[in-house]
């Protein structure tokens, strides 16, 4: 009978966790992969366990690939190849920790930690943190990760069977993916996830609540009294988290929080009565603005059209127009040079004439995919100027926008 996966993950840290195991993790040289085969030959060649030399192996690998979210922290953690690629980065696990920590909230539990990134950083804020998992192997990673706090531990546990009264503040990451025929399947119903959004609602109704939610959840399944906030980390929309209680700001149902090299911007529902979730749709103007995917998944088109004085092209697509320029970190702006029916043959023909051979491709609202466009056209051999395709409907027809990308602008 095979041994289940999560008993020989058990396995594998046990053997870096051993005092040889550990002393051996921490002397090795920075990861390498292309070294990665000679670095375990010679290991093994120094008389160290073939077992212990993978397992301490798999780690390191897993440290750098960690820096990415945990940047130097990465280099003292235990890891797991789920956990790493389910763990919030701490940066944004510090904004998490901060709703808290300025709600009042001094003891947190974070049902169903992983490997215990939001418990990191809301330690490292000046949290009590105590974290619990179902899983004794991921208990185990969080329990060497939050080492450096000694207010702070891991236990096994479920968010159902946790005693409440221990605590005065949760923080909640459901497990939205199951497994699909040897492959994990995101799951999208809210009532599907583990504990389901019904089982947090309940919890909510004892303590304040914040529970991280896939992006892709639908706003009509949301709580209401709830303030729920999308999140877009460098121009990807990583998560929703829900705020019940004291941590939702009153009045605001859903807020979009974009963070660029130039810090976190919030952008609210609230605003100016009047202002359409869906702007209405006009003519092309002077200038293009593709909205961060975090302001469409809250709703907040019409929001941010009324602070660009924008429209759309389309009433089904979210790129915006607008006369003028301006620069919002909601969006990028192009201005526009040219716009034509879609055509290869006279798309060919305008980027040989203005010699532009290094595109950005953009689309919404069309079949056509930027990477069989690039392929067709061809565009190095044109010559070295710049531009941006944007492939979309404008009235309803297939349409490139022929742009250059704003230089920096007033803000709007």
């Amino acid at each position: 009978m095979p041994v289940p996966e999560s008993d020989t993950l058990l396995t594998q840290l046990e053997r870096v966790l051993q005092p040889a195991g550990w002393e051996l993790l921490q002397s090795l040289p920075p990861y390498d992969e292309s070294q990665a085969l000679a670095l375990g030959a010679r290991l093994r060649e120094q008389g160290h366990d073939p077992d212990t030399v993978a397992a301490v192996l798999t780690q390191a690998r897993l440290r750098t690939r960690a820096r990415e979210k945990f940047g130097e922290f990465a280099d003292t953690m235990l890891l797991t190849p789920q956990g790493l690629e389910q763990a919030t980065r701490l940066p944004v696990a510090a904004l998490h920790a901060r709703r808290f920590r300025d709600a009042g909230v001094e003891h947190l539990a974070d049902l169903g930690c992983g490997i215990g990134g939001d418990a990191m950083a809301a330690s490292a804020l000046g949290l009590q943190v105590t974290a619990v998992d179902r899983d004794p192997a991921t208990v185990a990673v969080a329990t060497v990760n939050l080492r450096p706090f000694p207010d702070s531990r891991a236990e096994l546990g479920t968010a159902e069977d946790f005693d409440l009264s221990r605590v005065d503040g949760v923080w909640m990451d459901p497990a939205r993916r199951t497994p699909a025929g040897g492959r994990t399947r995101r799951l999208h119903d809210p009532e599907e996830y583990e504990p389901p959004l019904s089982t947090v609602a309940q919890i909510a109704t004892r303590l304040p609540v914040g529970a991280k939610l896939g992006p892709g959840i639908h706003r009509e399944a949301l709580p209401e009294g709830t303030e729920t906030q999308w999140l877009s980390w460098h121009g990807q929309v990583l998560e929703a988290v829900c705020w019940f209680g004291p941590l939702a700001r009153p009045g605001v149902p859903r807020s979009a929080l974009v963070v660029d090299r130039d810090g976190a911007h919030r952008l609210d529902a609230s605003g100016p009565e009047g202002v359409p979730a869906d702007p209405d749709p006009g003519p092309l103007e002077a200038h293009v603005y593709d909205p961060d995917g975090a302001v469409i998944r809250a709703g907040l088109l019409g929001r941010l059209a009324a602070d660009l004085g924008a429209h759309t092209l389309d009433p089904s697509i979210a790129y915006l127009t607008a006369p003028t320029a301006a620069t919002t970190p909601f969006a990028r702006g192009y201005a526009v040079r040219e716009v034509m029916p879609f055509s290869l043959k006279r798309l060919t023909a305008y980027l040989r004439v203005h010699r532009l051979g290094i595109l950005e491709i953009k689309k919404r609202g069309t079949a056509v995919e930027p990477e069989e466009l690039r392929r067709r056209l061809r565009p190095r051999r044109f010559g070295d100027e710049s531009a941006t395709l944007i492939l979309t409907r404008i009235a309803g027809e297939q349409s490139v926008v022929v742009a250059t990308p704003h230089a920096s602008t007033p803000r709007a």
